[in-house]
């Protein structure tokens, strides 16, 4: 969130209204994320979380480096580390450099085959916090919690409603329902679980630049969000 400040204070010389936003990890499933937005800057609870993140990350990638040496995948670190360009190491980079090696086609296919995997997901587990502590954080910081994203989590209805139960117990505000990715039925089933749940609805496109997601294009949801206001 080292950025947010600044964006904030650019949105205001721009009349544009900029909501602090983060994507936390959770460790209890693979791409477990929680949205949280319109925190308190004065909170220092999220940004010590976050700079926790920040380490781990750095370690982490070493880790990914040698998992991807011993499939045969042999890419420099540096090269990674400037596709980073100054922000964190993520896999989205080891797949950018992957791509310019030609060891994948797609950034996609790097993800597919090497990069979240369930053998990746696996070597990957630990170092995240669990999902109370991310969406408890969250409302510490005076902001609101949604889950990202719900069918990458790859549950059935069933597992994601008992899921999406005890988010809720923890305080859990909202539902990705608009995605992209997201069928018709997949975006019926989480308006529903919403509605039953008493969650209000965010959605987003997932942009991360052109560079690391170029099928996620900049996108706007109309949603209603005098609740975030």
């Amino acid at each position: 969130v080292d950025g947010v400040e600044d964006a904030v204070k650019a949105g205001e010389q721009a009349g544009i209204r900029v909501l602090r936003g983060v994507e936390l990890s959770a460790e209890e499933y693979a791409n477990l994320h929680i949205l949280g937005y319109n925190f308190s800057a004065a909170y220092p609870g999220l940004g010590e979380m976050c700079r926790k993140f920040q380490r781990e990350r750095e370690r982490r990638k070493y880790r990914i480096w040698e998992f991807l040496r011993k499939k045969g995948v042999e890419i420099p670190l540096p090269e990674v580390e400037t596709a980073a360009t100054g922000s964190v190491i993520g896999r989205p980079h080891f797949a950018q450099v992957m791509l310019q090696y030609g060891y994948v086609s797609t950034r996609k296919e790097a993800f597919d085959r090497y990069l979240d995997t369930e053998e990746y997901q696996a070597f990957d587990k630990g170092g995240k916090p669990d999902a109370r502590t991310c969406v408890e954080c969250i409302k510490q910081a005076g902001g609101k919690a949604s889950l990202a994203h719900p069918y990458q989590i790859a549950l059935g209805y069933d597992s994601l409603e008992e899921l999406i139960q005890k988010l809720v117990s923890y305080g859990l505000d909202a539902i990705e329902c608009y995605y992209p990715k997201h069928s018709p039925k997949q975006q019926t089933e989480y308006l529903r679980l919403s509605e039953k749940y008493g969650l209000h609805v965010t959605g987003g496109s997932d942009f991360h630049g052109e560079k690391y997601k170029p099928d996620h294009p900049l996108a706007t949801v109309e949603l209603e969000l005098d609740w975030l206001l």
